[in-house]
């Protein structure tokens, strides 16, 4: 089992060694082409830098900590037209680090993926959400080629929602438009508000499910269970790949720190319980989770790489992750 973390590496003192930079669309757009060209080049460089100082953060940890979520802004607006057209200028300069990152992390098994964002929907009954989602899922798979990856079944893995009006009859057309390599590294997630696990099993003949065990919660007042029968499913769905399942949990002072809460005595808006917590306070869930053991964990907490760190001590000492 491995544990990961979203897109920010903390230090102990909880600030980012390693930040990410980015820009405005107003900001690049109020520029001419040459400083246009010189704000996404010293961006880019500047992340794909820090990227590889994290991996090299990663590297030297245990293996169960070698996974990690990458920012989707590692490449600054790279989906704005006027912006599409100068990358093509930039990125010959940029694959070299492209590809050292992906060579580092291939070396040291550290598992990557993206995750982009709410408004990437494939199902939408929108034609131009539709294409722009498509744009931004081929942005975050260009972004893994020029790493070196989308050669095989999920070697990195671009995990969207399937929410949308037109569902998985709409999914199902989009995800044909996709390029191989984006076929190869798409997952889908089931989400709080509109689109339950079973919704999103429809797909699982088309791409692997990517179990969110926090949003089943709190969409179905439910905590489903290992040997739940969906999750042969969801396993099945990553053919010979280890699954991937995401943990959070809701906020300290919503939930007590021990048992299983149960929305109808929290007495809380959905809303309230969809925000994560910052640290993982609760061992009654954290035990559910870890109870998950064929799957990898991507921890999505406010506290980042540091939450996930106490959980992998806590799943070490009680024996369900072994330290090496």
């Amino acid at each position: 089992m491995k544990l990961g973390f979203a897109c920010k590496y903390l230090d102990q003192q909880a600030t980012q060694p390693f930040p990410f930079k980015s820009t405005t669309r107003t900001r690049f757009l109020s520029l001419d082409d040459d400083a246009r060209i010189t704000l996404l080049n010293q961006l880019a460089q500047n992340n794909l830098q820090n990227l590889d100082l994290t991996l090299n953060q990663l590297a030297a940890q245990p293996d169960a900590l070698r996974m990690m979520r990458i920012g989707s802004d590692l490449l600054p607006l790279y989906t704005v037209p006027q912006a599409t057209q100068l990358y093509g200028e930039l990125l010959k300069d940029l694959e070299p680090l492209l590809q050292r990152c992906g060579e580092l992390a291939r070396a040291h098994n550290i598992r990557l993926s993206f995750h982009p964002g709410q408004y990437t929907v494939l199902a939408s009954d929108n034609e131009g959400v539709v294409d722009r989602a498509i744009e931004d899922v081929e942005y975050h798979a260009t972004c893994a080629v020029l790493m070196g990856y989308g050669r095989q079944f999920q070697d990195f893995k671009i995990n969207i929602h399937m929410n949308g009006k037109k569902g998985i009859e709409g999914f199902r057309a989009a995800f044909r438009r996709l390029s191989p390599a984006a076929r190869n590294m798409l997952t889908v997630e089931n989400d709080e508000i509109s689109c339950s696990l079973d919704d999103v099993l429809q797909a699982r003949h088309l791409c692997p499910v990517v179990l969110d065990i926090h949003h089943h919660w709190v969409k179905e007042n439910q905590y489903i269970q290992a040997d739940d029968a969906r999750i042969e499913l969801i396993e099945a769905s990553w053919c010979d790949v280890r699954p991937v399942l995401h943990y959070s949990i809701a906020q300290e002072g919503i939930i007590p720190d021990r048992g299983f809460p149960d929305q109808q005595d929290l007495a809380v808006s959905k809303s309230k319980l969809r925000a994560h917590s910052d640290y993982y306070f609760n061992q009654t869930l954290n035990d559910w989770a870890l109870s998950f053991n064929a799957f990898d964990i991507m921890c999505e907490v406010k506290m980042k790489n540091l939450a996930r760190d106490r959980l992998y001590h806590y799943a070490v000492e009680h024996q369900r992750i072994t330290a090496r």
